[in-house]
Formats: structure tokens, sequence, C-alpha cells
């Protein structure tokens, strides 16, 4: 992938350059990722009487081993944003095949498995220009739809991403086994 040095500028705050990493530079996720575990469990404590939150560390070992699988792939993209030659944010994006159904996506789907922007980056264009980047690079791949994942109960990331121009397609709901007797 090549470095972009291409990208808007948000109100006056310095140009994003853009990284692409491989599975040695993964390490370099690290505390990008321990951010976005903080805003996780912090956003959905509702959760916690069914599924049982992992430590950050435990978090992050637990995703950079699914990192390094991903980066197997050779149109996996692991780009880190960067402002000032300080990480600000990066996104994980995988590329999986389209199952067929009542939409015509095209025969690939891109899928943004991990979109971090630092605590202290937030509103400064990191996620617009990440999302700018990630949709250059899967759009020359001759892939047209880019999918990801939101907290239900994080209405501030589901309205900016409505405002880069996603719309809800499905929703998944989640029940630990054995959790819930349900009803006929």
């Amino acid at each position: 992938m090549e470095t972009s040095l291409a990208t808007k500028t948000f109100g006056g705050v310095p140009t994003l350059r853009f990284r692409y990493l491989g599975p040695a530079d993964v390490d370099e996720l690290a505390d990008l990722w321990a951010a976005l575990h903080e805003q996780h469990t912090s956003t959905a404590p509702h959760l916690e009487d069914m599924i049982t939150r992992v430590t950050a560390d435990e978090s992050w070992r637990r995703r950079r081993a699914q990192y390094l699988a991903w980066l197997r792939e050779p149109e996996t993209l692991a780009v880190v944003a960067e402002r000032n030659g300080e990480s600000v944010g990066y996104a994980m994006v995988t590329v999986r095949e389209n199952q067929q159904g009542s939409w015509d996506r095209g025969s690939r789907v891109a899928v943004v498995q991990t979109l971090s922007v630092h605590p202290d980056h937030t509103g400064t264009g990191v996620g617009s220009g990440l999302l700018e980047e990630l949709r250059r690079q899967v759009g020359g791949m001759g892939i047209r739809d880019l999918e990801l994942t939101a907290l239900a109960t994080s209405s501030e990331d589901i309205r900016f991403f409505e405002q880069e121009g996603f719309r809800p397609f499905v929703t998944t709901m989640v029940s630990r086994i054995g959790a819930f007797s349900g009803h006929d």
C-alpha cells in the first residue's frame, strides 16, 4: 500500500498522513486499542450482566492475535493516521466474499473491523480522514461497499457514521445461552 498525504484538513488542523502496517507493526496499535476498549466498556455497561468484560491487556492479547490472522490475508488493510508524527487513530479492514441475497452489493465487501481515534483527537477529522482513505483504497480494489458495526448504545458514533454516509443495515442481538428462558 502506498502512503497517502492527500487528505482533507479539518478546521485548520494539520493534515493527516496515512501509513500502512504489516504484521511486524501490529504492536504499534496497542495504546489506541486500549483507548477503544475503554470506550467500549464505558459505553455499554448494560452488557456486563450478560457478557463478561475482559481487562484491557487480555482484550489486546486477543485482538492482536486476530489482527495477525487477518493480516495474513493479502487484501487486509491496517492503516494508521498520523498528525505531526503522532499516531492519532487507525483502522483495520478485511475483505470478505459477499453472499448474494436480497441486495446487490458486489461479489466482495470491505469490513471495517476496527476504527479507533485517540480520545484527544475526536472531532478533529481523524475518523473522517481514515474512512476517506479506506474508501479510496478499497474502491481501487473494485469493492463497492464498506460496512462496520457500532455499539447500539453509542449514539455519538452512530450519528458520526450516518454523517459519513453509512446507514443501518442489520441489527445484531446478543443473548448468553442459558441466561434467559424464551417464550413461545
